[in-house]
Formats: C-alpha cells, structure tokens, sequence
C-alpha cells in the first residue's frame, strides 16, 4: 500500500487581500413567543436566498450555525466592505424592509424581551488570518475563496500568516 505524504489531502483558502466577515444572528429569548421569532429567523434565510440569486452583490459564501437551542447566527463572507455596506443600505433589497419592520417594532416595544438579534463584522487585513482543512471540501473562508495545497501558502499556520500576496513595490490587488 502507498502512503501519502501527511499534507495530500491538507487545503488553505485561497484568500488574498483583506477578508469581510460578518456573524450576524438572533437569540430565542422567549419560546412560547413564536410569533415574533419566528418571522426573524424566516427573514434571516430569505436574505440569503436573495443574496444567493444575485453573486454581484458581493456575499462569497455563508454558514449557518446554532450555538444552542436558544441562539442560530450566520457567518458570512463578503467581497469587500462597500459591498457589504452597499447591500445592507440598498433601499431595494429585503434587508431594507426587514429593519424597517424591526425598529417599527421595537419602537412599540412589540419586540422587547422576546427575540434578540446581533452582527460583528470585521475586516481583517492580510497576514491576520489563516486556515487549513483537512480530508474535507471546501469550507467557510475555503469555501469563499476557494482553496490550494497547504504547501501554497505554508505547512505551519506561521506560515500562512506570513503569506503576503502583494510584493513590496508591486501594485495591489484585491482577494476573491
């Protein structure tokens, strides 16, 4: 039997420049109050579809997660900011009409005590992330990116963070 080598099956993503990462979910605050937690998390995968029919509005990928029976978030990762911006302002898009309804809500105090909802978004240059996947597909920043042989980029994550696309003096070009 042939062995191969320890990295054959070992990936990174493909991400160059800096990446856009948004985590943005809800928490169940209160269970029997289906009525308003329910339309909040349809809302957050209709987003999605919309996003998904449309890829020039900038989501690369997503994952959605549950951190309990209480809480669902979704990673997401996003061309760049400005597009991230673009479509979380566009008067259009469903994401617009979703916090109208929200603030309409809370302003009636409708939606205090019963649902919670969050997002982090962060921007995170070159050299300050790094990734590595093993006898898997692609996944999250992978997923988005696309992925190479771990020797691409370094077998030791200090080496992926040490990873720069652009050379010094040369111009720079963006990720994705």
């Amino acid at each position: 039997m042939t062995r191969k080598p320890a990295s054959a099956d070992r990936t990174t993503a493909a991400a160059e420049g800096e990446v856009v990462v948004l985590l943005i979910g809800m928490r169940i605050n209160h269970f029997w109050a289906v009525h308003q937690w329910v339309p909040v998390l349809m809302a957050m995968l209709r987003m999605l579809r919309e996003l998904a029919k449309d890829p020039g509005r900038g989501l690369l990928n997503h994952v959605l997660l549950t951190g309990s029976p209480r809480t669902y978030y979704v990673v997401q990762y996003w061309e760049s900011k400005e597009k991230l911006y673009a479509y979380a302002s566009a008067p259009d898009m469903f994401h617009h009409r979703v916090w109208a309804i929200i603030n309409r809500k809370e302003r009636a105090g409708r939606l205090r005590g019963h649902v919670g909802i969050w997002h982090e978004s962060y921007v995170v240059p070159e050299g300050s992330y790094e990734s590595i996947y093993g006898d898997m597909p692609a996944f999250g920043l992978g997923a988005a990116y696309g992925v190479l042989p771990v020797e691409a980029r370094g077998r030791r994550a200090k080496d992926r963070l040490a990873y720069r696309s652009v050379k010094v003096g040369a111009p720079e070009r963006r990720g994705g």
